[in-house]
């Protein structure tokens, strides 16, 4: 395993993790000072300062970047097909033009949650069908951009109004089928959606073996868990063997940043500095 002791040269903050307490500036520059290698921005807090603008903010704090969040949400009837794709074509081009190493896919769940207006369904396996449908048609764009594909599976509990994709091995099989020996669709590893699988591991290995490893992302899970959205764990304050997770993708082949992304009421409540140094210090001691 790598050494993680020194300090943050392989952390990345998800922008998500203090969104309540600062805008994509003010989080930039924050990660900047303490030494954080890397941020993974959202679309909606790019759009508020502006593409370009943010853009320069990161080159001139020298951050990297581990993905840009996000593109998806494909299920959709009527005109919102349309709006589908061309709202996940411009998540392409910011993430090309941001210098992303990836765009991450959040796949969607029942149309009318994916893309509200949709018409009502119940069909979860039609739901799937459109997202490989719609991810087919994307990899297309994203091929000529030259940006790789990542998607991440969600939690089991998300099926139904964020994504319908929710192991490994269901994004895993996906990939195979729409970018077969290919390097231009793989996946996102997060702890918080994984954690629980029996074949986590197995997914992970043979997420290595093909290549498909493009991002890793930790967090913690808490016993109780007060809301499915907003109550993630800092690292080390939950029950998910971290160690042992990192180990494995490392195993794998995984070479990349290490993103902590933390939705969490308690931590929004926080000072931006004391999350930040927090995921530093448990990034260091416990991930």
């Amino acid at each position: 395993m790598r050494d993680l002791s020194a300090g943050p040269s392989l952390l990345s903050v998800n922008t998500a993790t203090v969104r309540k307490q600062a805008g994509l500036l003010e989080i930039i520059e924050a990660c900047a000072r303490h030494g954080i290698a890397a941020i993974s921005p959202w679309r909606d807090q790019v759009a508020a300062v502006g593409l370009e603008r943010a853009a320069r903010a990161i080159k001139d704090a020298g951050l990297k970047l581990s993905g840009y969040c996000r593109g998806g949400l494909f299920p959709a009837t009527g005109e919102h097909v349309m709006a589908a794709r061309d709202d996940n074509r411009r998540a392409v081009d910011e993430a090309a033009a941001l210098g992303a190493p990836c765009l991450i896919l959040v796949a969607g769940g029942l149309p009318q949650f994916a893309r509200p207006g949709s018409t009502p369904s119940k069909d979860l396996l039609g739901a799937r069908t459109m997202i490989e449908d719609g991810i087919a048609e994307l990899l297309a764009h994203a091929r000529e951009a030259r940006l790789p594909l990542a998607l991440e599976p969600l939690h089991p509990m998300y099926a139904a109004d964020r994504a319908a994709v929710n192991t490994l091995a269901q994004a895993l099989d996906m990939a195979d089928r729409l970018d077969p020996g290919g390097r231009d669709l793989g996946v996102a590893v997060d702890v918080y959606h994984t954690w629980w699988d029996p074949d986590l591991y197995a997914g992970i290995a043979r997420a290595g073996r093909d290549h498909r490893l493009l991002a890793y992302h930790v967090c913690d899970w808490l016993v109780p868990t007060k809301d499915m959205l907003n109550d993630r764990g800092m690292m080390g304050d939950g029950v998910v063997d971290l160690r042992r997770i990192r180990r494995a993708v490392e195993d794998a082949g995984y070479t990349g940043l290490i993103e902590a992304e933390i939705f969490s009421d308690h931590w929004w409540a926080q000072p931006i500095d004391h999350v930040l140094a927090t995921c530093v210090e448990r990034y260091r001691s416990v991930v």
